[in-house]
């Protein structure tokens, strides 16, 4: 059965993969809901644009007119709550735009959800039983795991470090207070640290690309021995589309790679990596450089994944090697995007953290 799925934030780097993920390999309509704010990017879905399953509104989660007029229009059977501020070192020096767009933007989705819902209740019945709206979230509401062997686990107590993470935090709570309070029929995914193609270049793994490519210094904050766990992007689509669809309405499902890595090692890897595919004489690990760590940085976050493989029967299909080097082969091959992101506001510097 063909179902219309609204997709918030689906010019953003993980929802632009849902969206890429839904039109290539469904027969479901997509509707995708984005500000357009710096790390939207309408070209990450040049390949999808014209279908006819395909549509693009641009609007604020946080503007309730504008939220309601899309619901009635479109009539979303699945809700798939991606639209945040997400990077840790903007939140550090603007928290504002954080506590605006991930708690107050997820409260008026949330309120707009809950009165469609009760409408659908009202006239559609199937329609109304089938409706599901999945907020999609972060590893880092759970805190830091410095000095133990655990896994995050779907019951492990939120503990946030960062502006964002607790902004993310709130975000979780509201959903489920909708969930507990008012019977909405949602669900909730904290995955670990994306990777893939679209990613944009602020972030560790395309910004340490991007700069050895150019020559540039690759600023490792601290001792470089955080650890993270690593999730191909393409591989977390797959995820949260199954998620959507068939996990237990109230539940949450942790989505990780299944790749704790400290990021030196990461950076390292990927000097190897360019080493071989664009040789030079000077190794690229020789642009490494430690720079003064930020404010209130996590230690170690690590995902235990296994209620999701053991109920919905999902596992990642990429290896954090297979997808390290895909990412750095997309890279390598579509310089027209991210030369076009960089010839914007945005210049591959470290952003934020200025405390």
């Amino acid at each position: 059965m063909t179902k219309t799925f609204l997709i918030t934030g689906g010019a953003g780097f993980i929802g632009s993969a849902v969206v890429r993920e839904l039109i290539n390999n469904s027969q479901h309509k997509v509707v995708n809901l984005d500000k357009l704010t710096y790390a939207g990017n309408l070209e990450s879905l040049a390949s999808v644009q014209d279908n006819p399953r395909y549509t693009f509104v641009q609007a604020d989660i946080c503007d309730a007119a504008a939220m309601q007029a899309v619901f009635e229009q479109h009539q979303p059977d699945i809700v798939m709550h991606l639209a945040a501020e997400s990077h840790v070192d903007r939140s550090i020096d603007g928290p504002a735009e954080f506590i605006q767009t991930n708690i107050v933007g997820a409260y008026t989705l949330l309120e707009t959800a809950r009165h469609y819902w009760n409408t659908l209740k009202a006239g559609n019945s199937e329609k109304a039983k089938g409706f599901r709206f999945h907020h999609i979230s972060t590893d880092e509401v759970y805190g830091d795991l410095h000095g133990t062997d655990d896994l995050f686990t779907e019951t492990t107590p939120y503990a946030p470090s960062s502006p964002y993470s607790a902004s993310k935090a709130s975000s979780d709570h509201l959903v489920r207070a909708w969930q507990r309070t008012y019977s909405l029929p949602t669900l909730v995914t904290n995955c670990s640290n994306n990777y893939g193609p679209y990613h944009f270049p602020e972030k560790l793994i395309p910004l340490m690309i991007l700069n050895a490519l150019a020559g540039k210094p690759l600023p490792v904050y601290g001792d470089g021995k955080q650890i993270r766990d690593w999730l191909f992007v393409e591989d977390h689509a797959r995820a949260l589309i199954l998620v959507a669809q068939q996990g237990a309405i109230g539940d949450t499902y942790n989505i990780g790679g299944h790749n704790e890595k400290q990021n030196i090692e990461v950076v390292r890897t990927l000097c190897d990596i360019l080493q071989q595919l664009v040789p030079q004489e000077h190794s690229y690990h020789e642009l490494i450089t430690y720079v003064k760590d930020r404010p209130g940085h996590d230690v170690r976050y690590a995902i235990d994944a296994s209620k999701i493989e053991r109920e919905l029967g999902w596992k990642p299909v990429e290896t954090f090697e297979t997808g390290l080097r895909k990412t750095v082969e997309w890279y390598l091959n579509n310089q027209g995007w991210w030369q076009r992101v960089q010839n914007g506001s945005y210049q591959g510097e470290r952003l934020g953290a200025s405390v």
